[in-house]
């Protein structure tokens, strides 16, 4: 079924948009109402979209390399920054294999961003991620090291400085050209967030595919506190007073730096965070990070200094699913190992919890569809054996997150919203009272054959925008292709019109508190699901 619906700008004739999401996914499971427009379309893989201060949305677009300004009323595009000079290599996707050799795109490109609070009152910074040099490019054929090595990408943060009256992105200032990339899992969020009262840029990095696909026999670093490889990365906002010139990007308490070395490393054992945010529940700040999983457990992670989530030791909750198993597998028979991948084997991973250190080792708070050990064990051997090299598995491929702490739709308030690339919808799970654990149902909203990317949240709480790819595949269970995908690079507005339930509060306090009963009961939901 088409929805069309119809909105008014005083600038501009009444329009219609037509989006194919059909009457009931447009009506959420607790009664709320929605209408959806288009607010931009035919951009190039929008990656990263937020509601700036300046009531615009600011998005990058991942293959196009441009930041740009939307107007949320009327879509209209304001380019601030074209980066296309600072990539070092050609638009492979655009390139015929026959000419480039099979070069691959990297997982990406532009990607993340984020503004400085104080964009418009004298602190005019955005910081941008990007991919910017291919060790292959001048190699021939694909440029990817033999056996399986990798494809070598560098990663590149950059703070910019924002001319509000000549509406450009100028004096760029780099924080660290050294980041590790790859064709896979660079996961490439960034987040502003306090620390002790003091902002930080925060900055996910994957562990670039490192043991499957064409990077299985590439080594894993996650584990490594000396790589940026599967990391959550911190950097200061404004160089301090070191005296190397990147050095002063890095906090000089980081939980990894010595007296020989500064480290940005925040936390370790991550896949591919591409989900990364802030907010403050019950009194306390937290970051919260969306993660891939491998053949199951796309994780929810709350982020904390120096702290292990265990990838690839520790797969999704420490439940013993993966045990005998491997985040990864080939049917490479030159790749050593029981699994053909240089994902190490986990024998067990209680015990490798206990390795990493009670004091040290996190449980993410949520995974969905953790799978059985035997679900798992059958999925690995078809792929090993060759029988089946794309076998299917209940996965969501979470490619952001975002903290609804707004009171405009009742019920949503501390919540999470997490967009999906394989399943198309946007999943709210709601927050305990403390902001430490999931409790209730899963709740899916705006569901249809397109992949979402990333979102944003109008102040008021009412609108909500979400970025769909352009593009249709990126690698294991997000590169799925949608069938009858509708509207690839567009920016979709979601306005609430009306229902919902608000959460019951028997404290008298504000919407989102728990009664004793409630705890206990999501405690029990909390419990079994690690034990499933």
């Amino acid at each position: 079924m088409m929805r069309c619906f119809l909105f008014w700008s005083f600038l501009l004739p009444l329009t219609c948009f037509s989006v194919p999401v059909s009457a009931q996914d447009l009506t959420g499971p607790k009664g709320e109402t929605f209408t959806v427009r288009v607010v931009k379309d035919k951009l190039s893989d929008p990656w990263e979209v937020t509601y700036g201060p300046d009531n615009h949305l600011w998005i990058t677009e991942a293959k196009g390399y441009k930041v740009s300004r939307l107007n949320p009323t009327t879509g209209a595009q304001t380019v601030l920054l074209d980066l296309t000079s600072a990539r070092k290599f050609p638009r492979y996707d655009k390139v015929s294999d026959s000419v480039d050799g099979g070069k691959p795109w990297p997982q990406g490109g532009l990607m993340g961003m984020s503004l400085h609070p104080q964009l418009l009152s004298g602190k005019p910074y955005v910081y941008l991620a990007y991919a910017y040099d291919f060790a292959g490019a001048g190699k021939k054929g694909e440029g990817c090291d033999p056996n399986f090595g990798g494809c070598h990408f560098m990663m590149r943060l950059v703070r910019y400085t924002y001319d509000a009256k000549a509406q450009k992105l100028s004096n760029p200032m780099v924080l660290c050209d050294s980041i590790p990339g790859s064709n896979d899992h660079n996961s490439g969020r960034l987040l502003i967030a306090p620390v002790q009262g003091k902002n930080y840029l925060f900055n996910t990095v994957g562990d670039m595919g490192a043991g499957q696909f064409k990077n299985v026999g590439r080594t894993n670093r996650a584990q490594l506190t000396s790589s940026y490889e599967g990391k959550v990365l911190r950097f200061n906002l404004e160089p301090d007073t070191d005296k190397n010139q990147y050095d002063r990007w890095i906090p000089n308490d980081n939980p990894f730096t010595s007296a020989q070395k500064q480290n940005a490393v925040w936390s370790t054992g991550h896949r591919n965070a591409q989900g990364l945010a802030y907010a403050v529940i019950g009194g306390t700040g937290r970051i919260y990070t969306s993660e891939h999983g491998p053949y199951s457990d796309d994780e929810i992670n709350v982020i904390e200094k120096g702290k292990n989530f265990g990838h690839p030791l520790v797969i999704g909750y420490n439940d013993g699913n993966y045990n005998g198993l491997a985040a990864g597998v080939s049917n490479h028979t030159q790749i050593p190992g029981e699994w053909h991948t240089t994902y190490p084997t986990i024998k067990s991973e209680k015990d490798n919890a206990a390795a990493i250190g009670a004091q040290t080792y996190r449980d993410p708070i949520y995974s969905f569809n953790p799978n059985s050990n035997a679900f798992l064990t059958k999925t690995l051997t078809q792929v090993r054996s060759g029988e089946n090299n794309s076998p299917e598995w209940p996965s969501e491929a979470p490619s952001s997150i975002a903290v609804y702490t707004a009171s405009g739709i009742p019920g949503w308030q501390n919540s999470l919203l997490i967009p999906t690339l394989k399943t198309g919808k946007l999943i709210r799970l709601q927050l305990n009272a403390a902001g430490t654990d999931v409790t209730g149902d899963t709740l899916t909203y705006f569901k249809s054959k397109i992949r979402y990317r990333d979102l944003a949240i109008s102040p008021d709480g009412k609108k909500l925008y979400l970025a769909v790819d352009s593009s249709t595949v990126t690698s294991g269970p997000s590169g799925e292709d949608p069938k009858g995908s509708h509207y690839r690079g567009s920016i979709l507005e979601f306005t609430y019109v009306k229902g919902g339930t608000a959460l019951k509060n028997t404290s008298g306090g504000k919407t989102g508190g728990k009664t004793q009963t409630d705890s206990k009961a999501a405690a029990q939901v909390a419990d079994k699901r690690r034990k499933e």
